[in-house]
């Protein structure tokens, strides 16, 4: 799913294309994708771009008459601009906005259609979709201290929580864990002042770091390449690679149909956490350190 980074990246490509443009045009090629039905598609033709913003991980771009179209990408979602008129694919298209420029065209792959569009009018009606999270990068220590002591989860958990914060998912949290050296399954309520800065800081340079990196991996162009998997992340999708500081192989946390990736050795003490199906698989036989392995 497309975090903060990617999405900012995103919103920053948006802006010389259709910023102040007028929506010539909106076909829905998949009508699940769309989850609203006042106002009507209909009444973005002939409007204009006023401006874009996120909320969590929905993309919002801004018309005239206080009109939103919010944008949720889910899991394989995808935002694709074309200069030239797109032949429309059912399969991976869900919908595209034509402006002088190009089209916009919201598509998703694979079978499982979960990416969502709303059209709303008025602040009121875009406020309905916020989860309550608050954007990290936009935050105080202090305030960011008490959005994760304000209930007793793992660290994980708490980072991912789209009504405590905006933005941060499963690639991001791990990378931001890793960087702060502290474990995925640490409880807020057990948190010390310390780690809440050391958090902190992590939070803000990996995002900082990421955004900045895919910014300049696009230039002038557009991010077609949006994945949540790549080479220079420390820990994220490496299992079983060594650990960009200690060289220790990455070790997961295997749940659903998620992970979580850390460095047993800069993380955990060297211990490993249980994994829910292999450890429960092993029992007794299961390697506790990393050393045993």
């Amino acid at each position: 799913m497309p975090e903060l980074p990617d999405l900012t990246v995103y919103l920053r490509a948006l802006e010389p294309r259709i910023g102040g443009s007028r929506c010539e045009g909106l076909a829905i090629v998949n009508p699940f994708v769309l989850r609203s039905v006042d106002p009507p598609v209909s009444a973005l033709v002939g409007l204009s771009v006023t401006g874009f913003r996120l909320i969590g991980k929905r993309v919002v771009i801004a018309f005239e008459g206080d009109v939103f179209v919010v944008i949720h990408l889910m899991i394989a979602g995808r935002l694709q601009w074309n200069e030239k008129p797109p032949k429309v694919n059912r399969r991976l298209m869900l919908a595209l906005f034509t402006f002088p420029r190009g089209t916009l065209i919201l598509t998703e792959a694979g079978t499982k259609k979960r990416a969502s569009l709303y059209v709303v009018r008025g602040e009121a009606a875009l406020d309905a979709l916020a989860r309550g999270g608050i954007e990290p990068l936009a935050i105080s220590e202090a305030d960011f201290g008490v959005r994760l002591r304000s209930e007793n989860h793992t660290l994980k958990r708490s980072l991912t929580d789209p009504r405590l914060f905006c933005g941060i998912g499963n690639a991001y949290s791990d990378e931001i864990l890793h960087r702060a050296r502290l474990s995925p399954l640490l409880q807020t309520g057990k948190l010390k002042d310390s780690d809440i800065s050391t958090l902190y800081r992590a939070t803000h340079d990996v995002l900082t770091e990421w955004t900045d990196r895919l910014g300049a991996e696009v230039g002038d162009g557009w991010p077609a390449k949006v994945t949540a998997f790549r080479a220079e992340m420390a820990v994220h999708g490496k299992f079983g690679e060594p650990c960009p500081v200690c060289a220790a192989p990455v070790q997961r946390i295997r749940y659903a149909a998620n992970e979580t990736n850390y460095c047993a050795r800069c993380q955990t003490g060297g211990r490993r956490l249980a994994d829910r199906a292999m450890s429960r698989l092993l029992k007794q036989d299961w390697p506790r350190d990393i050393d045993d392995i």
